[in-house]
């Protein structure tokens, strides 16, 4: 343990496999623990200095920190928390048959917290470590504990996998933390002090939605890695050797790029690339469903962001951005074409500025797409994007500015719409 840290108690409500690594694991850097669970087995084992599961190097944990008199455990939730900090959640969250989350055991243990403390003036943070969906800490757990002034809530969700959980949380990736108060919050995030982390303080809903999001996409590797496998295997060629090589790549394949929310994509290679490989995994009898889906899933984004739009209403509007991405004066395959062609379609009255295309510099196959999708569109193009601010009553942002075309749609005073996300 880091001798800047300062030990706390904590109470950990639930000792299951999060809860009981996280007791353990809470214990092991210095803090004084009481575990809590309605399973008395799992109780007794805690007491006996054993893991009621098998999770390598829990077992020594428990043992160690339980004999130290570090860790105990109980099955009162009074009786844990009476003299906490802290209370961190960690029982369970499953699926009910809809596919919803279950929430009938936070709801216990929230009622059975809010009962153990009436009256009670020594604070508490009461740090919600179970899977939740975004709004849960503001529509369950806050209202019940709202007349208990002395209770703050938290959300910490845990990046904890079987297998490997002792190591995740004494070596943490990601620490997220959100509070009711910034006070809440530094309170949850000293306990992890003694590790070598920085905490990520965010809002509530912000922190159950990165559990989601981080879920999700850990399955979407896996998923993929599988789909461009059995692609590999079926061409004759090793899978191993194609996303071994792929992750070498640590500036566009294993990094933050396009893992930013914007527009849809589009260009003369992703689409194409796309469809051949759903072409010939069809010749080879290959159903490959997350990879036949990523179009789709596109055209679906393409299309909320039209209904966007269309729902301005009949407002004179100022395009800004007409390649398939910015620094661009590529339009092939460009999605802004696509809604461009639908606002047509719909009477809409627009207008359409890139500070990268002009008409007369555009050849090739690059003219001909544009031409054949938008016969007019010389006439509906602006090289000039203060003329296209003062003929507009709204803006839409259809491709990231560059820093100082966002300071003049910044301050033209008119309405905006960003689709790109490129203002924010």
């Amino acid at each position: 343990m880091n001798s800047t840290t300062e030990s706390s108690r904590v109470a950990v409500l639930g000792l299951g496999y999060v809860g009981c690594v996280t007791a353990a694991c809470l214990a092991a850097t210095g803090h004084t623990v009481r575990g809590a669970d309605r399973d008395e087995h799992k109780v007794l084992s805690v007491r006996r200095g054993e893991a009621p599961f098998y999770e390598p190097g829990l077992e020594e944990l428990v043992k160690e920190n339980a004999a130290a008199g570090r860790l105990t455990a109980c099955t009162s939730t009074a009786e844990a928390i009476a003299e906490a900090d802290v209370a961190m959640v960690c029982v369970g969250t499953p699926s009910e048959r809809s596919g919803n989350i279950a929430l009938d055991q936070l709801r216990r243990v929230t009622e059975d917290v809010v009962s153990a403390c009436a009256g009670r003036t020594k604070p508490l943070v009461l740090a919600i470590r179970s899977t939740v969906f975004p709004g849960t800490c503001e529509q369950v757990v806050i209202p019940a504990v709202s007349g208990i002034g002395a209770i703050s809530v938290a959300a910490n969700p845990e990046f904890l996998r079987e297998g490997v959980a002792v190591g995740d949380f004494m070596e943490p990736a990601l620490l997220v933390i959100a509070g009711t108060t910034r006070q809440a919050a530094e309170r949850v995030a000293s306990l992890y002090a003694g590790l070598r982390v920085k905490p990520c303080f965010v809002a509530l809903r912000t922190a159950e939605m990165i559990k989601y999001a981080c879920n999700a996409f850990h399955a979407l590797k896996i998923g993929f890695a599988n789909e461009i496998g059995a692609m590999a295997e079926g061409l004759g060629v090793p899978p191993e050797e194609v996303l071994e090589t792929l992750c070498r790549d640590d500036r566009l394949n294993i990094s933050a790029a396009y893992l930013k929310p914007g527009f849809a994509f589009g260009g003369s290679c992703l689409p194409k690339d796309l469809r051949v490989l759903r072409y010939r995994a069809a010749r080879l009898d290959l159903r490959l469903p997350l990879l036949e889906s990523i179009l789709p899933a596109n055209d679906e984004h393409l299309r909320r962001a039209i209904q966007h739009v269309v729902d301005l209403g009949p407002a004179k509007l100022g395009i800004v951005g007409l390649a398939f991405k910015e620094n661009s004066d590529d339009l092939r395959e460009s999605p802004v074409v696509g809604m461009i062609e639908h606002l047509i379609g719909k009477g809409r009255d627009l207008r359409v500025y890139d500070p990268h295309i002009q008409m007369e510099r555009i050849y090739g196959s690059n003219r001909n797409y544009i031409l054949s999708a938008i016969p007019h569109i010389g006439r509906l193009l602006t090289g000039n994007f203060d003329d296209l601010a003062a003929w507009a009553d709204r803006l839409v942002i259809a491709q990231r500015p560059s820093a100082e075309l966002a300071v003049k749609i910044r301050g033209c005073g008119k309405p905006v719409l960003d689709l790109a996300r490129g203002l924010r």
